[in-house]
């Protein structure tokens, strides 16, 4: 599906763009349908509803792909997708971009945690040399199809580390080529604005994680340190769980799925939502004339 603007362009533009966090048809249909400019494929959020497992470095470089190449043929806007950390050494790393700008997305996250990797608002991560996770970005620099391709460099070495280790990656990640820089889970304001004052001019990326490591800040708040992208991964899969609680929970105690204090939305706005007014049209067109139709 071709995508009509460009990350790049995008964030040629003033401000910080809010990207929301998808992780199936569902939802990156809901998001597209709001009117965001730009989304993103959360991992977390991928693993969670594919696999029913934790983000822990359990699904593998085809699982993941198989959802870049869904969430590409439900929409028609940008996204930028998790790649955890390459799904092994430098060959897979520039098998893994290929990969996901073949199957339709816009960009990648990379990070450089030692496999297995973890969400970045958990406990136990670790990163690999600093030196081995810039060749992982200078690679996959050079397999992108085309610049418009974006690499987002991500670094865990605050939590590993410590925030003066995290700043080093992060300038070895420009210096190598990345798009934008991701510094994750700064743990105080103080910690985010000196990722932005370090970096004055590059394209930043701040994590907002409810119940995350992080100050949890508005896209404007971010906007006005310099940082160009808000994403909110976890706020869609979140309210889906709390929601799916709700109803699940009433349909077990009532024995009837409506009434419970979930939204619900409507049969006739989900056919629409998903395309069936296409599916109906189509019908019309090459499908058997119906008894009526052919009076």
């Amino acid at each position: 599906m071709v995508r009509a603007t460009t990350l790049r362009e995008l964030l040629q533009r003033d401000g910080c763009l809010t990207l929301p966090g998808v992780f199936d048809g569902i939802s990156a249909k809901v998001a597209a349908s709001i009117g965001f400019d730009a989304l993103y494929m959360t991992g977390y959020g991928v693993v969670a509803s594919a696999l029913g497992a934790p983000d822990a470095g359990t699904a593998t470089f085809t699982e993941m792909l198989d959802r870049v190449r869904c969430i590409a043929g439900a929409i028609s806007v940008p996204f930028i997708a998790d790649g955890d950390t390459g799904y092994g050494g430098l060959l897979n790393v520039d098998r893994t971009v290929r990969g996901y700008a073949a199957a339709g997305a816009s960009g990648i996250q990379l990070e450089d945690q030692e496999f297995p990797k973890k969400c970045g608002h958990t406990e136990f991560r670790r990163v690999i040399p600093a030196d081995d996770a810039v060749a992982k970005i200078r690679v996959a620099v050079d397999a992108r199809p085309s610049r418009d391709f974006l690499i987002v460099a991500r670094t865990d070495a605050r939590y590993a580390e410590g925030m003066d280790a995290a700043l080093r990656r992060a300038d070895g990640f420009l210096n190598a080529g990345a798009d934008v820089l991701f510094v994750e889970s700064p743990e105080s304001l103080e910690e985010l604005r000196r990722v932005a004052e370090t970096f004055k001019g590059a394209t930043l990326l701040a994590n907002m994680v409810e119940g995350g490591r992080t100050p949890y800040l508005s896209t404007a708040e971010l906007a006005a340190m310099g940082f160009k992208i808000a994403l909110y991964p976890g706020s869609g899969f979140l309210t889906a769980a709390g929601a799916l609680q709700l109803v699940y929970r009433h349909l077990k105690t009532a024995g009837i799925g409506t009434g419970s204090q979930a939204p619900m939305l409507p049969f006739a706005d989900m056919n629409t939502l998903m395309g069936f007014p296409a599916v109906h049209a189509f019908e019309k067109r090459y499908g058997p004339a119906r008894p009526e139709q052919s009076k």
